[in-house]
């Protein structure tokens, strides 16, 4: 198993002191590299309870900060909580080298992979609701998580790229996208989907993802930004 950096530091940038040591190292214990037999298991369980915890706490703060209709409201929480950006969080306090993962999970690159990163946040967060409350939870969500949503609104961020397509794909050539699953390949657990977005009878755009709707998410982003298609 291959040893990450000292947590204390990771205390320090987060402002949370932990008072079971164990709930934070479970947080960050991979599922690739937990204790077998030693009590601490892997971050999974953990994972659960802080994604509730992170959807309870942005939908309460958008709630009370906008009047925007229910669908607005959905697609800002879900920019916020996706995990790309969760990913971008966890990079921003440098989460991935106190992550414990096994020597292998670490060669093929486990420290910066989007989806291992993004479920450490929301272990961190179920860690912290469970050894801080949830008013501590809410100050480390909304310094680190909500804090991001003006730029993520300028950014269009809030835009489902499959309605923007499918929007975009019916006023320039009046036609509705269709997808087709190209691949699936990998364990149940950790399955990467390949999905090609058509219009009509051309394939525009191919996009992968940890699940189909993911994968075609992916999909139309990048066909979004291939303007030949627009042409037609």
């Amino acid at each position: 198993m291959s040893h990450p950096a000292s947590h204390a530091l990771l205390e320090k940038t987060i402002g949370v002191t932990f008072r079971d040591k164990e709930l934070l190292l479970q947080s960050l214990t991979h599922r690739s590299a937990a204790h077998r037999g030693k009590g601490r298991g892997n971050n999974e369980r953990l994972e659960f309870l802080g994604d509730a915890v992170l959807e309870l706490a942005v939908t309460e703060f958008l709630f009370s900060v906008s009047s925007r209709p229910e669908g607005e409201l959905t697609n800002w929480r879900s920019a916020l909580v996706q995990g790309e950006q969760l990913a971008e969080v966890a990079r921003e306090l440098s989460l991935g080298k106190y992550l414990f993962l096994s020597r292998g999970e670490e060669a093929s690159g486990g420290r910066d992979k989007s989806s291992t990163l993004a479920n450490a946040v929301e272990a961190l967060i179920g860690a912290i609701y469970l050894d801080q409350g949830l008013l501590k939870t809410k100050e480390f969500i909304d310094r680190f998580i909500l804090s991001n949503l003006r730029d993520l609104l300028a950014q269009g961020k809030d835009r489902d790229p499959k309605s923007t397509f499918q929007e975009c794909a019916q006023e320039k050539v009046g036609v509705t996208p269709t997808y087709v699953v190209r691949e699936e390949v990998g364990p149940d657990h950790d399955k990467v989907f390949t999905i090609a977005a058509f219009i009509g009878e051309e394939e525009v755009a191919e996009g992968k993802g940890s699940s189909k709707q993911r994968a075609e998410q992916d999909a139309a982003e990048k066909a979004l930004k291939k303007k030949k298609w627009m042409k037609k």
